[in-house]
C-alpha cells in the first residue's frame, strides 16, 4: 500500500486523462485550463484553447446572459452550480452546436478571494436530441388523442 502514488499525482492524472471535459477560468474568463477530454468534446487542442475567451465555446447569442452570471459569481464568489447541474448549448471547434451539462468548483486563494473557477462538462447532446423526439412525439400522439376525443377523459379520469 506504500507504493500507491501520492494524492497530487492522482489529481493530475485524473484531470489529464478524464474523458469529462474540466475547463478551468480566471477571474476574466481566460481558459487556464483545458483537459484531453475537452479536446475530445470541444475539438481545440489545449495549445488552441489555453489563454483564450471562454467565448470560443459559447454561442454568441448567449454570451451576454453568460458573461452577466461569471461576473456576479466572480464578484459574490457565490454560484449554485457547484451542486446543481447547469444545461447549456455550446459550440464545437467545427462550428457544431453541441449541448453539455456541467458543475462547477470556485477557485479561492487562502484568503478566500475567488481566483477563478473550474468546470467539468459533458456532452450530452445525444440524449437531448432523443428526448427531443420523444416529447414531438407525445406532443403528436396528444394531439391525436385530443382530435379523437380521447385525451379529455383521460385528464380527467387522472386528476381524480
Amino acid at each position: 500500500m506504500n507504493d500507491f502514488p501520492a494524492p497530487q499525482w492522482l489529481c493530475e492524472k485524473i484531470v489529464e486523462q478524464s474523458s469529462i471535459a474540466i475547463i478551468v477560468g480566471d477571474r476574466e474568463g481566460i481558459m487556464r485550463l483545458w483537459n484531453a477530454g475537452a479536446e475530445s468534446i470541444f475539438g481545440w487542442s489545449a495549445a488552441e484553447a489555453l489563454g483564450k475567451s471562454m467565448d470560443m465555446i459559447i454561442p454568441e447569442k448567449h454570451r451576454p446572459r453568460h458573461w452577466e452570471g461569471y461576473d456576479k459569481v466572480m464578484a459574490s464568489g457565490v454560484t449554485k452550480y457547484g451542486s446543481s447541474v447547469l444545461a447549456v448549448p455550446a459550440l464545437t471547434k467545427d462550428g457544431r452546436r453541441i449541448s453539455v451539462e456541467f458543475n462547477v468548483v470556485l477557485l479561492k486563494s487562502a484568503d478566500g478571494q475567488v481566483l477563478g473557477i473550474a468546470a467539468s462538462l459533458q456532452d450530452v447532446t445525444a440524449r437531448w436530441e432523443r428526448d427531443k423526439a420523444l416529447r414531438a412525439r407525445l406532443a403528436e400522439t396528444e394531439a391525436k388523442l385530443k382530435q379523437a376525443g380521447l385525451l379529455s377523459g383521460v385528464l380527467s379520469e387522472n386528476k381524480s
